[in-house]
């Protein structure tokens, strides 16, 4: 049985997505590099590792802008399990052109893994595949999203991937006998995206059981709002903002800030959240459900939406144009806790933080965030590490800044709203408050600063354990690609960064056991 896991212990880990994983088959997956990962883990004292959202990518490659909330990322399936499983050859598994170590190439990748996971999807069916009682199960136990999802996959490969509000106007507008008469046609690639559902579960228990048997604990990633072209829109219009040409009349964003001077123009659709109350909130709880099925916790994205939420007219250029609108706040996560208890939430509260958001995650007992990035703005001893409260959760950085090395040689880089002579004193507060450091080691530095601090829960960011530059940086709000594709190299995590890992981890008593050097 999994080890009941809390956010309410003293504890540390790691943040890295599965793609950035080092492996073969040019994108990191749920194969046996995720298994030694969760055992070097464990072996370093850690108690989790988190990760961002692991639903398909969409626009720029981007797990925050995935086509379902729900379903899982097939590129993230392992080969080498499928291969296991029977359903491919050892021949399937050599590596392809353009496949590369240390970045993702999308596009390689996709034709890459796309041709063996069709041909998997082959054995599956020659072998009966679909009349096995465990793949009947799992579709009856997502038919709330399942269908839907499987369609919309099927009908866009006929769309050559257009957007839904671009399809023809019975299949836009879902008139029953269009998709019906889709379902009969497409019945053979419907199948193909439930079969990689199926196996995307599967992988994903076993791997989850690996970890619980280490007592590694996974936190997942809610992003607050969902893209415009996805399942989940296309299958429930009513549930969001749209025109009657389906298109977003207003989207969410977020006003200028530490990231851009224009502000952040998401585009994603804003929820009807009066049609949600209506409905009690159930196609969130469907979501909440679905998340605590693979993860111990999970971090809310742009948690600071729930309270009041940046409205950009569907047409705007940038974000500037926006205003502050309320969203759905006690009522909504009062709904979550009776229906999931006492969840294990991590509340993303960067940002505008007025009193009404902080009394909202406070309410619900919710750890907010700290970045040790963000101490040293200003000589403000309230931000400092020390003074962080105990009922939070602490990160050197997250994937939306740069990395500790490139903050302090470059702080913010090219994105910055700051100016020089702010930089600098960034760097001056960092030096004085950490004392006794050249800023050679800038990275076990500020790593030193989260595991020392009261916070019962630290997360570092792998290429800070590794030291690593603004070149390893994952992902640069407000720029539509070069996003999302660093990876580790194989053998780059090695036994003395382990090591050191470990002994600080346990000099500053967050280690699961007993600590011994």
């Amino acid at each position: 049985m999994e080890k009941a896991l809390t956010l309410r212990q003293r504890a540390s880990g790691v943040l890295l997505h599965p793609t950035s994983l080092p492996g073969p088959h040019g994108i990191g997956d749920l194969g046996p590099e995720a298994f030694r990962f969760a055992e070097v883990l464990a072996a370093c004292g850690q108690t989790w590792w988190q990760m961002l959202p692991i639903s398909p990518i969409g626009a720029g490659n981007s797990p925050y802008a995935s086509p379902s909330a729900f379903a899982g990322n097939p590129l993230l399936l392992s080969l080498e399990r499928l291969r296991e499983d029977g359903l491919l050859e050892a021949s399937d598994l050599r590596g392809g052109r353009g496949l590369r170590q240390g970045q993702v190439n999308y596009p390689a990748v996709a034709r890459f893994k796309e041709a063996r996971l069709r041909k998997a999807f082959a054995a599956f069916e020659a072998r009966g595949g679909e009349q096995d009682p465990a793949f009947a199960a799992f579709c009856a136990e997502q038919a709330f999203w399942l269908p839907d999802y499987a369609l919309f996959c099927a009908l866009k490969e006929t769309q050559q991937g257009a957007a839904w509000v671009d399809w023809l106007p019975e299949l836009r507008s879902r008139r029953p006998e269009a998709l019906e008469r889709a379902c009969r046609e497409l019945a053979g690639a419907i199948a193909y995206h439930r079969f990689l559902q199926f196996e995307f579960d599967r992988q994903w228990k076993a791997l989850r059981r690996h970890c619980a048997a280490l007592g590694v604990g996974l936190i997942g990633d809610i992003p607050i709002f969902v893209a415009h072209d996805s399942s989940d829109v296309w299958a429930r219009p009513e549930l969001w903002l749209l025109g009657a040409d389906g298109k977003p009349e207003v989207v969410a964003g977020v006003p200028p800030d530490y990231f851009s001077v224009l502000g952040q123009l998401w585009g994603n659709p804003l929820y009807r959240w009066d049609k949600h109350k209506e409905e009690g909130y159930s196609w969130w709880l469907d979501r909440f459900r679905g998340v605590f099925e693979r993860f111990s916790a999970v971090r809310i994205d742009h948690f600071i939406g729930f309270q009041n939420y940046w409205e950009i007219p569907g047409g705007a250029q940038d974000a500037r144009s926006g205003r502050w609108m309320p969203g759905p706040s006690h009522g909504f996560f009062e709904k979550v806790q009776s229906a999931f208890g006492a969840p294990e939430i991590i509340a993303e509260d960067l940002g505008v933080v007025t009193p009404e958001v902080a009394a909202l995650r406070d309410r619900f007992d919710f750890p907010g965030m700290r970045l040790v990035q963000f101490s040293f703005s200003a000589w403000d001893e309230a931000m400092q590490p020390h003074r962080y409260p105990r009922r939070c959760v602490v990160y050197t950085g997250t994937h939306d800044n740069d990395t500790s090395v490139g903050w302090f040689s470059d702080p913010g880089g090219r994105a910055s709203t700051r100016t020089p002579e702010q930089i600098q004193v960034e760097r001056d507060n960092a030096l004085r408050y950490m004392g006794g450091t050249d800023g050679r080691e800038i990275h076990w530095d500020m790593i030193r600063q989260a595991l020392k601090c009261p916070a019962d829960t630290v997360i570092i960011p792998m290429q800070d354990l590794l030291g690593l530059d603004s070149g390893s940086r994952m992902n640069m709000p407000g720029t539509p690609t070069g996003n999302w594709q660093w990876r580790m190299l194989p053998g780059q995590w090695g036994p003395e960064v382990a090591g050191r890992l470990s002994l600080m981890t346990g000099a500053y008593d967050r280690s699961p056991g007993k600590w011994t050097t």
